[in-house]
This record gives C-alpha cells, sequence and structure tokens, in this order.
C-alpha cells in the first residue's frame, strides 16, 4: 500500500494543502519497501488528490484537511486519515505496525487558509485556549 504523509520538516503537517512537502512510502507486510520526500506541487483545488493519485498513493495522512479535498479523495478512491500528529518517523512505525490511528482533523473549516503564505498562526481550538489562560 502506498502512503502519503503530509509533511513540514520532520513533523505531519497540520495542513494538508499548504504542507511544504509529502513523504511517501510503501508498506507492504509491515515493511517499508520505499520512502521519498516530494515537494508540494502546489496548492490547487483538486490538484494535489490528482498528483497523489497519479503517484499510486492509497492513503493520505494529515493533521487536518477541508472537506471538499476530502471529497477529491475520496473520488479518486484515496483513503485520508486526518488528525495526525507528531514525527514522520513515528508515524511511519505506526503504519508498518498496524497502529495508525487518525482522530478528528485539527482545524475548523478556513482555518488553513494562508497557511505557509500570509497567514502567522492557526486557527487550532487549543491555541485560543491556550490564549485566554
Amino acid at each position: 500500500m502506498k502512503f502519503a504523509i503530509s509533511t513540514d520538516s520532520d513533523f505531519v503537517s497540520e495542513h494538508f494543502g499548504r504542507c511544504p512537502s509529502f513523504t511517501l512510502l510503501e508498506v507492504e507486510g509491515g515493511k517499508v519497501l520505499n520512502k521519498e520526500v516530494i515537494g508540494n506541487p502546489g496548492h490547487h483545488p483538486g490538484y494535489i488528490p490528482q498528483f497523489l493519485h497519479s503517484k499510486g498513493v492509497n492513503c493520505i495522512i494529515a493533521g487536518g484537511m477541508g472537506m471538499r479535498a476530502k471529497s477529491f479523495f475520496q473520488d479518486l478512491g484515496i483513503d485520508t486519515v486526518l488528525g495526525v500528529t507528531g514525527k514522520v518517523d513515528k508515524v511511519i512505525e505506526d503504519i508498518s505496525r498496524g497502529n495508525l490511528k487518525g482522530s478528528e482533523g485539527l482545524c475548523r473549516p478556513g482555518a488553513g487558509r494562508g497557511y505557509g503564505i500570509e497567514k502567522s498562526e492557526c486557527d487550532h481550538p487549543e491555541d485560543k485556549d491556550q490564549k485566554n489562560k
């Protein structure tokens, strides 16, 4: 099975579409057969799902993703696992062991707009809770 992990440096990116890169890996029988980091080809509606589909990706892993992007992936038969955080190497280990767990996506609708361009902080609910303490 081929996975794409939305990547920002050594960590899973909080925002799927505007991540700097993707870590692609092929896993079979609990072993990583191939691992490659590729740059984000650009954030245009529907483009990244098509791009990853052309690379043979079966599953995308990210911190958060909008409903429209999820539907593009669904239309292409690509599974989405959201709410994933932490170091990419730990996520790869979890995938290999068959115990990767996702949860609700990290961002509310529209929270990723501008990430990596003009937006300097995310609108995660826990960010607001921390600021109010």
